[in-house]
């Protein structure tokens, strides 16, 4: 248990989807392999398209049975015996439209034993609202301005049941709404009219629901009278998805994650994060955002369940530092996630000043804090965390200054990124969220600063995460993100990797310098011992870590981009220059 333990807290862990490299898993896994990857990762946290999902690349679950399109049970030995352990997401707040549960509430209604598992929208708040025309109730206006939105309108998704009623559901996060075509079959069950007629009317629209035309600005002529009927036509044959929020009140929802928590440890999984769980607990009058003491509640009562499992948690929870939410968690034995350090890694090398990331890892280093940090991940670079709390209109005491965090979101953009917002109830934007492009592009696509940021990650407090594509200097994709759509702007981060692209890759020095740099930290005896931040000016970084045999220094210069790593090895002194 106590070579777990060091793996977990000092080794590097690798942060990929199963199908980022090549097409499955197991082309990973043959990455993983070969020479120039050995002894790099100790650890390999795998996104959620490793179970079955239908939305939002994962996160929007069906079941927590594997994706067999993607994963094998042999893949899962192949990691064993790499001596790789696992990090799963367990998505805590919602669950697939096509769950088995919410389809048998589909089926069943109010006869479904799952009838409790999701929350209707309207049952919840039906004491504190009016229903509007829709049949939507609206919260009282003190309650709704309390929200805490994720998107614009409501957080709703209505929903056809098979007897022609619509019912909303709480949904958090994505929906995808899709209009299919009708055909003149179905028009003719509808309507009075004859199959030619039928066919023409139907082109009219067909054509409607490709344009994204409302059918009520049609011109029909004789069938305008109809269009009552047709549009009703048109909404039964559309299709949806959407993450439904959970009912974490219905002890069906416990069995559920006493199940899911026993299956991924048997595939494996040491790390469990739980992803959105700060949304789980909803209460009217509430924020329904981290409402306190219903969060601990609930999260206590998970953590029972992951000790019995054997798991570590670690809570994914975005918020501003001056909310200090982060430093809760911590107190309470969780792991946290550093949200912080991407945007403060882009701010120390953009401005040559480590002012402020030394300040933040003094105090990691001061209260304890068990931290998995990163540079780029699966969704965007974090800028919103950076802020401090906000009084007055104005944010005091954050990590960065308003004016420093929008330089830095004006850096990221001018460089090609895409922005994600919040919204109020009224689809107003109030706060920007997080900023998405690569971290190569974000740094101006310089492999010098990609390279010193990569070192400096190492050289933090914290288990590091790496996502595969900066490992390769991946570039903003921005053909993937306008094909996504409106929710499209995390795919300019997400780009596969063909087994062409990893033989091309690992010839290249950026590829192979930073693979000898994180093997460093993944297998020097030094990162089990202390760190220590040495004084140094604001425009360099010296940081050691150190036990009574080993040690590795890292000495930086923010204004030239150079470095060197001194460490010891078999009782030798080693350098790294660069």
């Amino acid at each position: 248990m106590q070579k777990e333990n060091n793996i977990i807290s000092n080794g590097v862990m690798l942060n990929a989807y199963p199908d980022s490299i090549g097409q499955k898993l197991s082309d990973t896994i043959s990455m993983l392999k070969t020479p120039e990857f050995k002894d790099v990762f100790s650890l390999f946290y795998v996104l959620p398209t490793f179970f079955n999902s239908d939305l939002d690349r994962g996160f929007s679950v069906i079941d927590y049975n594997l994706n067999t399109d993607l994963v094998s049970k042999e893949d899962l030995k192949s990691l064993e015996e790499l001596n790789i352990m696992l990090k799963f997401d367990i998505v805590l707040n919602h669950l697939s439209v096509n769950s088995p549960q919410f389809k048998d509430i589909l089926e069943n209604g109010e006869k479904s034993k799952f009838k409790d598992f999701f929350i209707n929208w309207n049952t919840f708040w039906q004491e504190n609202g009016t229903k509007n025309k829709e049949g939507i109730v609206i919260p009282k206006e003190a309650f709704l301005n309390k929200l805490f939105m994720r998107k614009s309108g409501l957080p709703i998704l209505k929903v056809p049941f098979p007897d022609g009623t619509e019912k909303p559901y709480w949904n958090t996060f994505y929906q995808e709404i899709k209009y299919n075509k009708i055909n003149s079959k179905d028009l003719e069950n509808s309507i009075p009219t004859n199959s030619q007629k039928a066919e023409l009317v139907c082109k009219q629209v067909n054509l409607a629901i490709e344009n994204k035309i409302n059918i009520n600005d049609l011109d029909l002529g004789d069938y305008n009278k109809y269009k009552k009927e047709i549009s009703l036509l048109v909404e039964k044959n559309r299709s949806f998805l959407g993450q439904m929020d959970v009912n974490a009140k219905s002890e069906l929802v416990w069995d559920f994650y006493e199940e899911t928590l026993s299956k991924v440890k048997s595939f494996g999984c040491k790390i469990l994060r739980l992803d959105a769980f700060a949304y789980l607990h909803k209460e009217v009058g509430q924020t329904n955002f981290f409402n306190k003491p219903g969060t601990w509640t609930y999260l206590d009562r998970i953590n029972e369940i992951a000790k019995k499992n054997d798991l570590i948690l670690l809570p994914e929870i975005h918020a501003e530092y001056g909310l200090d939410l982060h430093d809760e968690v911590a107190k309470e034995g969780y792991q946290i996630y550093d949200f912080f350090l991407p945007g403060l890694m882009i701010h120390t090398i953009e401005t040559s000043n480590a002012k402020a990331l030394l300040t933040w890892a003094k105090e990691i280093i001061s209260k304890g804090y068990k931290t998995v940090n990163m540079l780029g991940c699966h969704d965007g670079i974090p800028v919103l965390d950076l802020k401090g709390k906000e009084v007055n209109g104005k944010y005091n005491n954050g990590l960065l200054k308003d004016a420093e965090i929008e330089s830095i979101m004006n850096t990221i953009l001018e460089r090609g990124g895409r922005v994600k917002n919040l919204y109020d109830p009224a689809g107003n934007k109030i706060s920007y969220y997080q900023v998405n492009a690569t971290f190569f592009s974000a740094l101006g696509e310089n492999e010098q600063k990609l390279l010193l940021a990569r070192a400096i990650q190492m050289f933090m407090p914290g288990i590091p995460q790496v996502w595969y594509l900066d490992i390769f200097a991946g570039k903003n994709n921005y053909a993937a993100a306008d094909k996504g759509g409106s929710g499209g702007h995390k795919e300019i981060n997400r780009t596969t990797l063909s087994n062409k692209d990893i033989e091309q890759g690992v010839k290249t020095d950026i590829v192979l310098n930073q693979l000898k740099i994180m093997r460093l930290r993944n297998t020097s005896k030094a990162f089990k011992g202390t760190i220590n931040i040495n004084e140094s000016s604001e425009n360099e970084l010296n940081i050691t870590w150190s036990t009574k045999k080993d040690f590795a220094q890292l000495k930086a210069n923010l204004k030239t981009y150079s470095f060197s790593i001194t460490y010891s090895e078999n009782n030798t002194t080693k350098t790294l220059s660069y």
